[in-house]
C-alpha cells in the first residue's frame, strides 16, 4: 500500500508526516527528493543545462555541482511553458526515485498537480483555515501576507485538493491530529 500525504502551503502536512515518523513510519519527502537529484543526478543536469543555458549549475571547488538558482528562476519566472518544461525533467525523476526507494508514505504538496497521485493508493490532505496558514506561513518564512497569497494562489484551490483525496486531516490548532491520524491508519491497515 501507498500512501500520499498533500496539503497547500502552511497546512501543517510536514507536521502530520513527522507524526507518522514518530510511529516508525517512513515518509519519503519529494521536495527533498527533487532537490537532490536536481543536486546529483548527471541526466537531470545534462537536460536542465540544454534547456536554461550554461550558467543553470555552478561547479563548485570540491567537484559539487551547485544549482545556479537565481538563472533558474529567471527562467522558470519568464513563462508558464518554462516552469512545464522543467517539471517535464525533473517530475519523473522523483517519480522513479520514489518508486526505487521502497517506502510506502511520501509527502508531495503538489501530489495532484504533478501526476504522482498515481503512484499511491491512497491521498491524505492536510487542511487548515486559510488565515491560519497565512499567518503560519508569515512567521516561519518571515515574508509578507502577499508573498504568501502569492504562493497559494499558485497552488490548487484547498476545497479541490480536499475533494480529491481519500482522507482529510483538519489542522485547525483545535482537532486531536493524533486522533484522526490513528483513525486513517486504522482503515488503511485494518488494524
Amino acid at each position: 500500500m501507498k500512501i500520499g500525504i498533500t496539503g497547500g502551503i502552511g497546512s501543517g502536512k510536514s507536521y502530520v508526516c513527522r507524526l507518522l515518523e514518530e510511529r516508525g513510519y517512513a515518509v519519503y519527502d519529494c521536495d527533498s527528493a527533487a532537490k537532490r537529484l536536481i543536486r546529483t543526478s548527471p541526466y537531470i543536469r545534462r537536460r536542465l543545462t540544454a534547456l536554461i543555458g550554461p550558467d543553470t549549475y555552478k561547479v563548485q571547488e570540491s567537484g559539487e555541482y551547485m544549482l545556479n538558482k537565481k538563472a533558474v528562476a529567471e527562467f522558470l519566472l519568464s513563462s508558464e511553458e518554462n516552469t512545464k518544461a522543467i517539471d517535464r525533467i525533473v517530475h519523473p525523476a522523483v517519480f522513479r526515485d520514489f518508486t526505487q526507494s521502497g517506502m510506502e508514505w511520501m509527502e508531495s504538496a503538489i501530489i495532484f498537480e504533478s501526476g504522482i497521485y498515481r503512484l499511491v493508493d491512497r491521498v491524505i490532505a492536510v487542511t487548515a483555515p486559510e488565515e491560519l496558514r497565512i499567518q503560519r506561513v508569515m512567521a516561519r518564512d518571515n515574508i509578507s501576507r502577499e508573498k504568501v497569497l502569492e504562493w497559494m494562489s499558485r497552488q490548487l484551490p484547498q476545497e479541490e485538493v480536499r475533494q480529491r483525496a481519500d482522507f482529510e486531516i483538519v489542522n485547525d490548532e483545535e482537532s486531536d491530529i493524533q486522533q484522526q491520524l490513528g483513525n486513517i491508519l486504522e482503515i488503511i491497515y485494518k488494524v
